[in-house]
């Protein structure tokens, strides 16, 4: 076998596919959310971050990731929730012409 592909092989095994998630908190509000990215790099800095933990706790807890200490675990939870919250606000500004 040409070392090129096996290369390719293990490295096909190394990596771990990423299933997309069926259900996301705010979904239904994607064109709202993405105005808010365009003008706000605050609002786009949260959200993403928002995104990676719950991608994290996703990760976590299909197991699909290795054993994580609970404790770990629900701080990823505590400021998964602090983000939200603030998301939240945000999305429920009646006047998008205030946002930083």
């Amino acid at each position: 076998m040409v070392p090129f592909v096996k290369t390719l092989k293990k490295q096909q095994k190394n990596v771990k596919m990423k299933t997309p998630r069926s259900y996301r908190k705010f979904q239904f509000q994607q064109d709202k959310i993405k105005n808010l990215e365009e003008k706000s790099p605050r609002f786009k800095r949260i959200y993403t971050e928002f995104e990676n933990l719950s991608d994290e706790i996703w990760d976590i807890e299909t197991g699909s990731r290795d054993a994580v200490p609970d404790d770990f675990i629900f701080a990823l939870q505590l400021q998964t929730n602090i983000l939200e919250d603030e998301i939240d606000d945000w999305l429920s500004l009646k006047d998008e012409e205030t946002v930083e």
